[in-house]
């Protein structure tokens, strides 16, 4: 049966956001990697799909763009799913020299092989591949039309249970409450809030408008082709205790995220020095300082959604809202020869203090709606297409479970999370699960070509913060 005759009083229109990831040649898709402690049952994951993840609206549904060129009309139209043909269970041999290698020229020939778009645009692969951190690995890629990176990874979280209580929904961290405090220093304390968040809104925003008209960062080793969607690509991870991490933030007085995203700008000012061989005289490090770097950092500005709701939404087929709710904020990399390692971090708090006091992730995602609505797809495509240009990379940090889960009673050892189809060289996005870190890079190997030897670096610099904050704690200890 032909799509058009499969149209049924259900279709449903496609969000302006949606209809842009799914333009010809600029396809967005999101991938993740789950690594399980026992053999993958392909038998079981096409039952726990056939019984979760199909009753979603949208994984149930073909894509029709219209004429293909932004202007024709796009529907979601609902459709009968057979599970069997959306999972793959590749042939492999149980003699694999390199299994991890092996893991990584999969993921990228799944991620640039095309995807059937006359049926749901979502797919799995069930790997009997026993790696360096699994004894089996499944791979999910999922079309960005569905929704954002964080949405799909909700989703699939209410598909998992607890370890230890088959029947509970995963946990994470909570956020700690603020301390009480009496009303007149409640009114204090919020007046001050709103004139800082309203001064610091200004300034950053009026810092990306900037940003985005004239030209971007210092084109280095780091820096993509211009207008160039991810092509020969290779997705790589490493796992990290979180307690190291941990043992940095409790010395620093900072966050979890602070730390991170100091070690990553650590670890790329090393790999720069070392590509350009500016370790050796001091004048040559100078050289490494007059370099302008930004991050395009990807915020979900919709609302928190309980796991439950999200599992009773696949139960039940609700149509409650969904699709793509994102914003972004620009953050400049400190790309600097420091002797202190430690002053990373400290760059980083100071960043992501000032960030956290503005409202540049919601005026973004309005910029881009409202370019959308006044000028039309072709203009949000291209106002898009120059942040991404003037950018060097895009992070996210993923909060995970905080205790083991299962999936469809397949125990999962960690879960990586990545992205493909977006103009950038380097995709860098750390995942937490349990007691782990997952760093997962994706890079564009004409650009970096050693991507690997790049995650070391940035593992390294944990190591050296970690020996750095505690010689801080015991000289603190001794004065």
């Amino acid at each position: 049966m032909s799509i058009k005759e499969q149209v049924t009083e259900g279709e449903e229109p496609v969000s302006p956001f949606a209809k842009l990831f799914s333009l010809p040649g600029h396809d967005v898709f999101n991938i993740v990697t789950f690594g399980f402690k026992i053999e993958v049952d392909p038998s079981t994951i096409v039952e726990g799909l056939k019984n979760t993840l199909i009753n979603h609206p949208r994984f149930s549904s073909i894509l029709l763009t219209g004429h293909g060129d932004g202007k024709g009309k796009a529907t979601w139209i609902p459709t009968e799913v057979k599970v069997e043909d959306h999972v793959t269970v590749p042939d492999i041999g149980p003699y694999i020299e390199n299994p991890d290698e092996f893991l990584e020229n999969y993921t990228s020939n799944m991620a640039l092989s095309p995807m059937d778009m006359s049926r749901p645009l979502w797919e799995f692969h069930l790997l009997k591949l026993k790696t360096s951190h699994a004894e089996s690995v499944v791979l999910a890629r999922f079309h960005h039309s569905l929704g954002d990176g964080m949405s799909l990874m909700s989703l699939l979280l209410a598909c998992t249970r607890k370890v230890c209580d088959p029947e509970a929904f995963p946990t994470f961290v909570a956020p700690k409450k603020r301390k009480e405090k009496n009303v007149c220093w409640s009114l204090v304390d919020w007046l001050w809030f709103i004139a800082r968040t309203m001064f610091h809104t200004c300034v950053e925003v009026i810092k990306a408008l900037v940003f985005i008209c004239f030209p971007g960062d210092t084109t280095t080793y780091l820096s993509g082709k211009p207008g160039a969607t991810l092509g020969a690509n290779r997705f790589i991870h490493q796992i990290i205790p979180l307690d190291d991490v941990k043992k940095v933030k409790n010395a620093m007085n900072a966050t979890v995220n602070d730390v991170l995203f100091g070690m990553v700008q650590a670890g790329l000012s090393r790999y720069l020095n070392q590509r350009y061989d500016l370790e050796t005289t001091s004048d040559k490090r100078k050289a490494l300082e007059k370099f302008c770097h930004h991050g395009a950092v990807l915020f979900n500005l919709r609302p928190n959604r309980d796991i439950e709701d999200l599992a009773n939404m696949m139960a039940k087929g609700s149509k409650c809202r969904w699709g793509n709710s994102i914003g972004f904020v620009l953050i400049p990399l400190w790309m600097k020869s420091e002797v202190d390692i430690l002053e990373y971090v400290r760059q980083a708090k100071t960043t992501m203090d000032r960030k956290k006091l503005s409202l540049e992730p919601l005026f973004s995602h309005w910029l881009l709606k409202l370019t959308m609505e006044v000028f039309g797809i072709t203009a949000v495509k291209n106002l898009l297409d120059r942040i991404f240009d003037n950018t060097t990379m895009i992070f996210s940090n993923v909060v995970g479970p905080a205790e083991e889960i299962s999936f469809f009673g397949h125990q999962i050892s960690y879960i990586a999370a990545s992205s493909f189809g977006i103009q950038q060289a380097l995709i860098l996005v750390i995942q937490s699960y349990v007691d782990k870190l997952i760093i997962n890079l994706a890079v564009d190997l004409d650009v970096i070509p050693d991507p690997h030897h790049l995650c070391d670096l940035i593992i390294e610099a944990l190591s050296m913060m970690k020996s750095a904050a505690s010689e801080k704690i015991c000289h603190a200890s001794e004065v």
